[in-house]
Protein backbone atom coordinates (compact mmCIF):
# COMPACT_ATOMS: atom_id res chain seq x y z
CA UNK A 1 0.00 0.00 0.00
CA UNK A 2 1.69 3.46 -0.86
CA UNK A 3 2.01 5.93 1.89
CA UNK A 4 -0.34 9.06 1.24
CA UNK A 5 1.36 12.57 0.69
CA UNK A 6 1.66 15.05 3.50
CA UNK A 7 -0.26 17.94 2.61
CA UNK A 8 1.80 21.11 1.97
CA UNK A 9 0.48 24.90 1.76
CA UNK A 10 2.41 27.96 0.66
CA UNK A 11 0.43 31.36 0.33
CA UNK A 12 1.79 33.71 -3.02
CA UNK A 13 2.00 37.32 -2.29
CA UNK A 14 0.35 39.40 -5.46
CA UNK A 15 2.74 41.78 -4.81
CA UNK A 16 4.42 42.71 -8.15
CA UNK A 17 7.21 42.18 -10.11
CA UNK A 18 9.41 38.67 -8.98
CA UNK A 19 13.50 38.91 -8.81
CA UNK A 20 16.23 37.15 -9.11
CA UNK A 21 16.45 37.10 -4.96
CA UNK A 22 13.18 35.77 -4.68
CA UNK A 23 14.09 32.94 -7.09
CA UNK A 24 16.93 31.53 -5.57
CA UNK A 25 15.63 32.34 -2.00
CA UNK A 26 12.34 30.87 -1.78
CA UNK A 27 11.34 29.70 -5.70
CA UNK A 28 13.73 27.05 -6.43
CA UNK A 29 13.73 25.18 -3.31
CA UNK A 30 10.08 25.04 -3.62
CA UNK A 31 9.69 23.94 -6.92
CA UNK A 32 12.50 21.45 -6.05
CA UNK A 33 10.43 19.81 -3.32
CA UNK A 34 6.32 20.58 -4.18
CA UNK A 35 5.69 17.55 -6.74
CA UNK A 36 6.77 15.25 -2.99
CA UNK A 37 3.93 16.60 -1.31
CA UNK A 38 0.27 16.89 -1.78
CA UNK A 39 0.80 20.60 -3.10
CA UNK A 40 -1.53 23.63 -2.49
CA UNK A 41 -0.42 27.12 -4.07
CA UNK A 42 -2.88 29.82 -2.97
CA UNK A 43 -3.03 33.60 -4.36
CA UNK A 44 -3.86 35.39 -1.13
CA UNK A 45 -5.10 37.95 -2.17
CA UNK A 46 -7.14 39.00 0.66
CA UNK A 47 -3.83 39.44 2.42
CA UNK A 48 -2.67 42.19 0.11
CA UNK A 49 -5.64 44.39 0.61
CA UNK A 50 -3.62 44.86 4.15
CA UNK A 51 -1.11 47.20 1.42
CA UNK A 52 -2.65 47.47 -2.10
CA UNK A 53 -5.78 49.72 -2.41
CA UNK A 54 -5.83 49.38 -6.41
CA UNK A 55 -7.93 47.24 -7.54
CA UNK A 56 -6.18 47.70 -11.24
CA UNK A 57 -3.44 47.11 -9.84
CA UNK A 58 -4.30 43.54 -7.52
CA UNK A 59 -5.78 42.33 -10.44
CA UNK A 60 -2.64 42.33 -12.34
CA UNK A 61 -0.48 40.87 -9.91
CA UNK A 62 -3.16 37.98 -9.48
CA UNK A 63 -2.35 37.17 -12.90
CA UNK A 64 1.47 37.75 -12.95
CA UNK A 65 1.87 35.46 -9.69
CA UNK A 66 0.19 32.62 -11.25
CA UNK A 67 1.91 33.03 -15.01
CA UNK A 68 5.14 33.69 -13.13
CA UNK A 69 4.86 30.52 -10.94
CA UNK A 70 3.58 28.96 -14.20
CA UNK A 71 6.73 30.49 -16.19
CA UNK A 72 9.54 28.59 -13.92
CA UNK A 73 8.35 25.19 -13.73
CA UNK A 74 5.47 24.68 -11.71
CA UNK A 75 3.06 21.62 -12.80
CA UNK A 76 -0.59 22.72 -11.91
CA UNK A 77 -1.37 19.15 -12.50
CA UNK A 78 1.14 18.65 -9.31
CA UNK A 79 -0.33 21.54 -6.88
CA UNK A 80 -3.59 22.62 -6.28
CA UNK A 81 -3.51 26.32 -7.54
CA UNK A 82 -5.91 28.70 -6.50
CA UNK A 83 -7.46 31.81 -5.54
CA UNK A 84 -8.16 32.56 -1.44
CA UNK A 85 -11.05 34.68 -2.38
CA UNK A 86 -12.29 31.99 -4.06
CA UNK A 87 -13.05 29.91 -1.13
CA UNK A 88 -15.36 31.99 1.33
CA UNK A 89 -14.27 29.63 4.01
CA UNK A 90 -11.21 31.69 4.81
CA UNK A 91 -12.43 34.35 5.89
CA UNK A 92 -14.91 32.43 7.82
CA UNK A 93 -12.56 30.41 9.75
CA UNK A 94 -10.38 33.67 10.28
CA UNK A 95 -13.63 35.10 12.06
CA UNK A 96 -13.57 32.49 14.83
CA UNK A 97 -10.48 31.81 15.57
CA UNK A 98 -9.95 36.02 16.28
CA UNK A 99 -13.17 35.30 18.31
CA UNK A 100 -10.73 32.51 20.66
CA UNK A 101 -7.40 34.28 20.55
CA UNK A 102 -6.64 37.75 22.72
CA UNK A 103 -5.81 41.44 21.32
CA UNK A 104 -2.55 41.12 23.65
CA UNK A 105 -1.85 37.92 21.53
CA UNK A 106 -2.18 39.51 18.01
CA UNK A 107 -0.20 42.20 19.47
CA UNK A 108 2.74 40.32 19.72
CA UNK A 109 3.38 39.74 16.06
CA UNK A 110 6.54 40.31 14.68
CA UNK A 111 5.24 41.27 11.01
CA UNK A 112 2.47 43.75 12.46
CA UNK A 113 5.06 45.71 14.70
CA UNK A 114 7.45 45.36 11.89
CA UNK A 115 5.08 46.97 9.17
CA UNK A 116 4.11 49.71 11.54
CA UNK A 117 7.30 50.84 12.58
CA UNK A 118 8.15 50.98 8.97
CA UNK A 119 4.93 53.58 8.40
CA UNK A 120 2.09 51.09 7.07
CA UNK A 121 -1.20 51.75 8.56
CA UNK A 122 -2.59 49.81 11.30
CA UNK A 123 -5.60 48.90 10.19
CA UNK A 124 -7.41 45.88 11.43
CA UNK A 125 -6.46 43.43 8.64
CA UNK A 126 -3.07 44.19 9.01
CA UNK A 127 -3.57 43.07 13.11
CA UNK A 128 -5.84 40.04 12.58
CA UNK A 129 -3.39 38.82 9.60
CA UNK A 130 -1.93 35.91 11.88
CA UNK A 131 -5.58 34.20 12.45
CA UNK A 132 -6.45 34.91 8.33
CA UNK A 133 -3.36 33.19 8.14
CA UNK A 134 -4.17 30.24 10.48
CA UNK A 135 -7.55 29.44 8.63
CA UNK A 136 -5.85 28.59 5.24
CA UNK A 137 -3.05 26.50 6.90
CA UNK A 138 -5.56 24.95 8.64
CA UNK A 139 -8.66 24.31 6.40
CA UNK A 140 -6.57 21.67 4.63
CA UNK A 141 -5.35 19.75 7.68
CA UNK A 142 -2.08 20.78 6.29
CA UNK A 143 0.95 19.28 7.47
CA UNK A 144 4.05 21.29 6.55
CA UNK A 145 4.58 24.80 5.71
CA UNK A 146 7.59 26.42 3.87
CA UNK A 147 8.82 29.26 5.92
CA UNK A 148 11.36 31.70 5.37
CA UNK A 149 13.73 31.49 8.85
CA UNK A 150 12.18 34.73 9.76
CA UNK A 151 8.55 33.83 9.50
CA UNK A 152 8.32 30.63 12.19
CA UNK A 153 6.08 32.89 14.21
CA UNK A 154 3.60 32.88 11.69
CA UNK A 155 3.43 28.93 11.91
CA UNK A 156 3.60 29.23 15.61
CA UNK A 157 0.54 31.31 15.54
CA UNK A 158 -1.45 28.35 13.46
CA UNK A 159 -0.83 26.04 15.99
CA UNK A 160 -2.10 28.06 18.67
CA UNK A 161 -5.31 29.24 17.02
CA UNK A 162 -5.70 25.07 16.55
CA UNK A 163 -4.89 24.83 19.99
CA UNK A 164 -7.27 27.30 21.32
CA UNK A 165 -9.92 25.73 19.06
CA UNK A 166 -9.07 21.95 20.30
CA UNK A 167 -9.79 23.19 23.87
CA UNK A 168 -12.62 24.79 23.31
CA UNK A 169 -14.89 22.86 21.20
CA UNK A 170 -13.07 19.38 21.06
CA UNK A 171 -10.37 17.95 18.52
CA UNK A 172 -10.52 18.82 15.15
CA UNK A 173 -7.14 20.71 14.25
CA UNK A 174 -3.70 19.28 14.28
CA UNK A 175 -0.90 21.63 14.76
CA UNK A 176 0.94 21.48 11.16
CA UNK A 177 4.72 21.90 10.96
CA UNK A 178 7.01 24.43 9.77
CA UNK A 179 9.55 23.46 6.44
CA UNK A 180 13.12 25.97 6.65
CA UNK A 181 15.23 25.60 4.21
CA UNK A 182 18.75 25.15 5.62
CA UNK A 183 20.37 26.06 2.53
CA UNK A 184 17.99 29.05 1.13
CA UNK A 185 20.11 31.63 -0.28
CA UNK A 186 20.54 34.98 0.77
CA UNK A 187 20.98 37.13 -2.59
CA UNK A 188 22.78 40.05 -2.85
CA UNK A 189 21.51 42.79 -4.62
CA UNK A 190 23.17 45.11 -6.50
CA UNK A 191 24.30 47.50 -3.54
CA UNK A 192 25.39 44.42 -1.65
CA UNK A 193 22.72 44.64 0.94
CA UNK A 194 19.51 41.61 0.65
CA UNK A 195 18.01 41.66 -2.74
CA UNK A 196 14.73 43.17 -1.89
CA UNK A 197 12.15 44.85 -3.52
CA UNK A 198 12.18 47.82 -0.57
CA UNK A 199 15.85 48.37 -1.16
CA UNK A 200 15.17 48.86 -4.95
CA UNK A 201 18.42 47.14 -5.79
CA UNK A 202 16.60 44.19 -7.80
CA UNK A 203 17.61 42.31 -11.02
CA UNK A 204 14.09 41.24 -12.37
CA UNK A 205 13.59 37.82 -12.86
CA UNK A 206 11.84 38.22 -16.34
CA UNK A 207 14.08 41.03 -17.69
CA UNK A 208 14.66 41.76 -21.40
CA UNK A 209 18.42 41.40 -22.15
CA UNK A 210 18.53 45.07 -22.53
CA UNK A 211 17.52 45.66 -18.87
CA UNK A 212 19.80 42.87 -17.61
CA UNK A 213 22.67 44.41 -19.10
CA UNK A 214 21.50 47.69 -17.33
CA UNK A 215 20.99 46.75 -13.93
CA UNK A 216 24.47 44.27 -13.88
CA UNK A 217 26.28 47.29 -14.81
CA UNK A 218 25.07 49.40 -12.24
CA UNK A 219 26.54 46.74 -9.20
CA UNK A 220 28.16 48.49 -6.68
CA UNK A 221 32.04 47.38 -7.08
CA UNK A 222 33.27 47.31 -3.73
CA UNK A 223 36.20 45.41 -3.77
CA UNK A 224 39.34 43.57 -1.85
CA UNK A 225 42.15 44.22 -4.14
CA UNK A 226 41.46 43.34 -7.52
CA UNK A 227 38.63 41.63 -6.45
CA UNK A 228 34.18 42.77 -7.15
CA UNK A 229 33.14 40.81 -4.56
CA UNK A 230 29.32 42.31 -5.02
CA UNK A 231 29.92 40.97 -8.64
CA UNK A 232 31.29 37.96 -8.07
CA UNK A 233 28.78 36.69 -5.12
CA UNK A 234 25.91 37.26 -7.59
CA UNK A 235 27.90 35.21 -9.99
CA UNK A 236 28.35 32.61 -8.03
CA UNK A 237 24.53 31.66 -8.29
CA UNK A 238 24.70 30.81 -12.04
CA UNK A 239 27.98 29.08 -12.04
CA UNK A 240 30.20 27.04 -9.86
CA UNK A 241 33.70 28.60 -8.06
CA UNK A 242 36.07 26.42 -10.15
CA UNK A 243 34.36 27.51 -13.46
CA UNK A 244 34.64 31.34 -11.84
CA UNK A 245 38.31 31.68 -10.41
CA UNK A 246 39.84 31.29 -13.74
CA UNK A 247 37.77 33.45 -15.26
CA UNK A 248 38.19 35.99 -12.96
CA UNK A 249 41.78 35.75 -12.42
CA UNK A 250 42.06 36.10 -16.39
CA UNK A 251 39.73 39.48 -16.20
CA UNK A 252 41.62 40.88 -12.98
CA UNK A 253 40.66 44.36 -12.42
CA UNK A 254 38.56 44.66 -15.59
CA UNK A 255 35.42 44.85 -13.79
CA UNK A 256 33.04 45.87 -17.14
CA UNK A 257 34.09 42.77 -18.61
CA UNK A 258 33.53 40.78 -16.23
CA UNK A 259 29.86 42.25 -15.27
CA UNK A 260 29.12 41.70 -19.81
CA UNK A 261 30.09 37.88 -18.70
CA UNK A 262 27.66 38.04 -15.58
CA UNK A 263 24.75 39.56 -17.43
CA UNK A 264 25.43 36.96 -20.23
CA UNK A 265 25.42 34.28 -17.52
CA UNK A 266 22.06 35.69 -15.83
CA UNK A 267 19.99 36.46 -19.53
CA UNK A 268 20.95 32.91 -20.66
CA UNK A 269 19.62 31.53 -16.87
CA UNK A 270 16.73 33.87 -17.24
CA UNK A 271 15.71 33.48 -21.26
CA UNK A 272 13.62 30.37 -21.07
CA UNK A 273 11.47 31.61 -18.09
CA UNK A 274 11.24 35.07 -19.68
CA UNK A 275 9.59 33.09 -23.08
CA UNK A 276 7.56 30.58 -21.36
CA UNK A 277 6.07 33.43 -19.26
CA UNK A 278 5.54 35.36 -22.28
CA UNK A 279 3.29 32.53 -23.73
CA UNK A 280 0.91 32.32 -21.01
CA UNK A 281 -1.98 34.13 -21.54
CA UNK A 282 -4.32 35.47 -18.92
CA UNK A 283 -7.04 32.69 -20.59
CA UNK A 284 -5.16 30.11 -19.16
CA UNK A 285 -4.08 31.68 -15.99
CA UNK A 286 -7.93 31.69 -15.27
CA UNK A 287 -8.63 28.11 -15.90
CA UNK A 288 -5.62 27.03 -13.80
CA UNK A 289 -7.63 29.25 -11.22
CA UNK A 290 -11.03 27.72 -11.66
CA UNK A 291 -9.72 24.26 -11.42
CA UNK A 292 -8.14 24.58 -8.57
CA UNK A 293 -10.61 26.71 -6.55
CA UNK A 294 -12.84 23.74 -7.22
CA UNK A 295 -10.46 21.40 -5.67
CA UNK A 296 -9.98 23.60 -2.85
CA UNK A 297 -13.55 24.73 -2.35
CA UNK A 298 -14.50 20.68 -1.88
CA UNK A 299 -12.16 20.11 0.92
CA UNK A 300 -12.56 23.84 2.57
CA UNK A 301 -16.01 22.39 3.04
CA UNK A 302 -16.16 19.58 4.21
CA UNK A 303 -13.73 21.26 7.23
CA UNK A 304 -16.11 23.60 7.70
CA UNK A 305 -19.00 21.54 8.16
CA UNK A 306 -17.04 20.08 10.78
CA UNK A 307 -16.36 23.08 12.22
CA UNK A 308 -19.93 24.33 12.21
CA UNK A 309 -21.12 21.62 13.94
CA UNK A 310 -18.36 21.88 16.61
CA UNK A 311 -19.21 25.69 17.73
CA UNK A 312 -22.90 25.12 17.51
CA UNK A 313 -24.13 26.84 14.15
CA UNK A 314 -25.43 23.79 12.59
CA UNK A 315 -29.33 23.10 14.24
Amino acid sequence: MLQEKKRLLTGLQPSGQLHIGNYFGALKPFLEMYSSYESFLMVVDYHALTTVKDPRILRENIIDVVRNYLAIGIDPKQAIFFQQSDVHEHTELAWIFECLVSVPFLMQAHAYKDKVAKGIEANAGLFNYPMLMAADILLYDTEIVPVGADQRQHVEYTREAAAKFNTTFGKTFSEPQEHTQDTVAIVPGIDGKKMSKSYGNTIPLFAERSEIMDVVMRIVTDSAGDFPEHVYAIHKLYKTEEELKPLYEENRSNYKKLKEILAEDIDAFIAPFREKNKSIDEQEVKRVLKEGAQKAQAIASKKMEQVRKKIGVTL
